[in-house]
């Protein structure tokens, strides 16, 4: 039998990872400014890995970013079990695939959106009554700029592996550069939508007065 259990120690946990992969964002997109702002008589070396202090920072965002899925994964997994308490009949898929989706390639770029849209319409005051107007603008906003930055990242990536002229590096760097733009700002939603979720759950599992939804 489920049981309600608070979430609110995981989204703490959950919001300073975000904010430090905000950090990381920022750091790593300075070194591509900073290759973009190089002078370009210098030759590119394709086959290096990058300066020392791009690696190390590139190492430490790559735990960071592990630790982050791992905790935000715990806590919507907590938030998809209240809401199957709240609002059985409002899911399409059980609370185990709030973890199991987003290793399904291809479908974790809506399927984890779609049980998002579940616990928010079952944490909410009136699970049943109808969306307000824009009232899911936050986390389509959130989602919007995850699954952009996510691709974005993809193209960067096979650009670097195939670049062999200057041109092409650059050309490269400009789009991880906006793939870090595109991550921060999804991870900035992220924790709104976060504190916004929680905050709902909480609110309705002690029966506080509703906060503005």
């Amino acid at each position: 039998m489920l049981t309600l259990k608070s979430p609110n120690g995981l989204a703490k946990a959950v919001v300073v990872l975000l904010a430090a992969n905000v950090v990381f964002d920022v750091l790593l997109g300075a070194f591509d400014v900073r290759d973009l702002l190089a002078d370009e008589t210098v030759p590119y070396d394709v086959d290096a890995l990058g300066p020392l202090d791009w690696v190390i920072a590139s190492g430490l965002s790559f735990m960071v970013f592990l630790a982050t899925a791992t905790v935000f994964v715990m806590w919507f997994h907590r938030l998809r079990r209240n809401a199957e308490i709240w609002a059985p009949d409002l899911h399409t898929r059980t609370p185990g695939y709030a973890v199991g989706c987003w290793f399904i390639p291809f479908g974790n770029l809506w399927i984890p959106r779609s049980i998002a849209v579940g616990i928010w319409r079952a944490s909410r005051w009136e699970p049943y009554a109808a969306d307000g107007r824009g009232e899911l603008r936050l986390l389509n906003g959130w989602w919007a700029c995850w699954v952009v930055g996510t691709l974005v990242n993809w193209v960067s990536g096979q650009m670097y592996k195939t670049a062999e002229t200057a041109g092409t590096w650059v050309m490269a760097t400009r789009w991880s550069l906006v793939g870090y733009v595109l991550d921060a700002v999804a991870a900035v939603l992220a924790i709104l939508v976060v504190r916004r979720l929680t905050s709902m759950q909480h609110t309705k599992a002690t029966g506080m007065i509703p906060a503005a939804q």
